[in-house]
């Protein structure tokens, strides 16, 4: 029979207050012998060649898709970035002819306020009001159609390499 290896640790015992002393005690240590694993031999078997055909067919069609892919993503990525620089300098122009138009109107205000100051009688005040306000809509309106008129030619220019890349990019992935 196995003897069980023991170990060997300190262990204070209860002495007097003043002294505790430590002895070695012994005890048995509990192990189980590591059985070995058994070995079992692969079987080996001839795969037959229509399965080895049918496997690199479907990995050579995977390659293939994989190359259309990859193809398709980088195209799609240059689309992307083509229609972010459109946007980009779409919307710069926008902002710049927005800021003319803030510029025309905010000067149109105080060109009507330094009029007013100059005003003598009511009546002149409601024809220079008058004047004013018609200016001001006429200004507005031309803006406004101008504004479109840029926003639909920027969204336009940045949607057309959108459509135009999408259908290329679909009809080589297939």
């Amino acid at each position: 029979m196995l003897e069980a290896p023991t170990i060997k640790h300190k262990a204070k015992t209860a002495g007097s207050l003043d002294a505790a002393f430590e002895e070695e005690i012994e005890s048995p240590r509990l192990s189980s012998p590591h059985p070995e694993t058994p070995k079992f031999d692969v079987p080996k078997i001839e795969i037959p060649a229509a399965f080895r055909e049918l496997a690199e067919k479907g990995m050579s069609q995977a390659k293939d898709s994989y190359e259309k892919l990859k193809t398709a993503a980088e195209e799609a990525s240059d689309m992307l970035e083509a229609t972010y620089v459109n946007a980009s300098r779409g919307s710069a122009e926008y902002g710049l002819r927005l800021i003319e138009a803030a510029r025309a109107n905010t000067s149109a205000a105080f060109d009507f306020a330094a009029g007013l100051m100059g005003v003598k009688s009511v009546s002149e005040m409601i024809e220079l009001s008058t004047g004013h306000a018609r200016q001001q809509f006429e200004t507005l309106s031309e803006q406004t159609k101008e504004l479109t008129a840029l926003a639909q030619k920027v969204a336009t220019e940045t949607s057309e390499p959108i459509k135009s890349g999408v259908g290329k990019v679909f009809d080589k992935v297939r």
